[in-house]
């Protein structure tokens, strides 16, 4: 199985690399010129070589991440448990968000649904950050009364 990965992975290094070359032979008025036509030949086998990799990432994360879930129960435990702590902030962050129809800078209007989840993203941003700075302050608290 390693054999195959190290193949898959010298294979897709290989592709990105010729692929490099190709975009750095063109030349930048070259690239320039075609990105305002809208041609994308040069950069776009770049583009899908990333999107591959990122699958392939994805995808071997999910896969392990899932297997070590149910390999390790008390690891289960704690990531069902983070993962209600998460979604009890999502909730707060929804019920306490408000949403008004908003005029936009291209002149379209903003739904109440879209400005109220934009102001739930907010919220949960705000409440997680407050959240991590006190988890590091009183980290560094316990940390010196040891």
């Amino acid at each position: 199985m390693h054999k195959i990965f190290k193949i898959v992975a010298l294979v897709l290094s290989l592709a990105g690399i010729v692929s490099l070359i190709r975009i750095i032979s063109a030349g930048d008025t070259v690239m320039k010129d075609a990105a305002a036509t809208g041609d994308t030949a040069l950069v776009e086998p770049m583009a899908w070589i990333a999107y591959i990799i990122l699958a392939l990432v994805l995808a071997f994360v999910v896969f392990f991440v899932i297997k070590n879930l149910f390999t390790n129960s008390a690891g289960l435990k704690n990531t069902l448990i983070g993962l209600g702590g998460f979604l009890l902030v999502a909730i707060i962050s929804y019920v306490i968000s408000s949403g008004v129809e908003t005029p936009m800078r291209d002149g379209k209007i903003l739904s109440a649904s879209g400005a109220k989840l934009v102001s739930t993203g907010l919220n949960m941003f705000y409440i997680l950050a407050v959240l991590a700075i006190i988890a590091m302050l009183g980290s560094g608290v316990k940390k010196l009364i040891k």
